[in-house]
């Protein structure tokens, strides 16, 4: 699985309606309205890279109101439970 962030620009007074339209997409997972400079994040779980290529460049990028987007990959996911689940004796 490849978990990719992307930091999304949109058009101020249609943020709800962005974001709404970006969770609907297949291989999106999450989408969060956060403050700064960038308006949403919107969370992309998929098996390939050409996976991310078809959800962000063919069709989030292409949602009424996106401004802009920044893509980052990840290369490794550090939480909690993943810790946990590290480090557990006979579970």
């Amino acid at each position: 699985m490849i978990t990719a962030i992307v930091f999304v620009k949109a058009d101020t007074a249609r943020i709800p309606e962005v974001a709404e339209a970006i969770a609907s997409l297949d291989g999106v997972s999450e989408v969060y309205s956060v403050t700064g400079r960038i308006d949403l994040i919107a969370m992309i779980r998929v098996r390939s890279h050409d996976d991310i290529a078809a959800v962000v460049a063919d069709k989030l990028n292409k949602v009424d109101g996106v401004r802009e987007t920044v893509t980052h990959i990840a290369f490794r996911a550090y939480s909690r439970h993943d810790l946990e689940a590290a480090f557990a004796i006979g579970d």
